[in-house]
């Protein structure tokens, strides 16, 4: 399956100025992008980022053994907007570098154990999570439940400068 994924520049500075703010215990932070799905032409799933939620001070566990940890408080928050809205919804988080960025061990097991639930409410659309780095992206989406990810084959940051990671064919 190949599926795009696009986020305007507007929306992608205000995600990583939020991200990179500092946390009272929290090595970084984390949030959620709602987003919007098509299929286009040739049965490419088209992914657009719409908004960003992140997560709030106080749903943050105290746990230093990962940079962030979600307590229940913040799922359920991100679920029941997904609920209240026809959204996807991806997990965002940001590596701090610049250049080419990827999943940790750790991201990759704990996207696994939370991202299926919005299966649950929004059954009918894809999720999944984006690592932003301060210039790039890599992502994975579930397409429907039970499903294993897959990648995201190409990131946009629409607007300018316009930037486009990922296979361009």
């Amino acid at each position: 399956m190949n599926v795009e994924f696009r986020i305007s520049q507007l929306l992608r500075r205000r995600v990583l100025e939020n991200l990179r703010r500092p946390h009272a215990f929290a090595a970084e932070r984390v949030g959620f992008l709602q987003c919007g799905v098509a299929r286009v032409e040739g049965g490419t799933l088209l992914v657009l980022a719409q908004d960003f939620l992140p997560v709030a001070d106080e749903d943050y566990l105290d746990d230093p053994t990962v940079g962030a940890q979600m307590g229940p408080s913040a799922i359920r928050k991100a679920l029941q907007f997904a609920y209240n809205t026809p959204s996807s919804m991806f997990h965002v988080h940001c590596h701090e570098h610049t250049g080419r960025t990827s999943f940790s061990r750790t991201d990759i097991r704990e996207s696994a154990k939370f991202v299926p639930d919005f299966f649950n409410v929004r059954p009918e659309r894809p999720h999944g999570a984006l690592v932003l780095s301060l210039d790039s992206a890599v992502g994975f989406c579930w397409t429907e439940r039970g499903a294993a990810p897959v990648p995201l084959n190409r990131i946009s940051f629409a607007g300018s400068p316009f930037a486009m990671i990922g296979r361009t064919a």
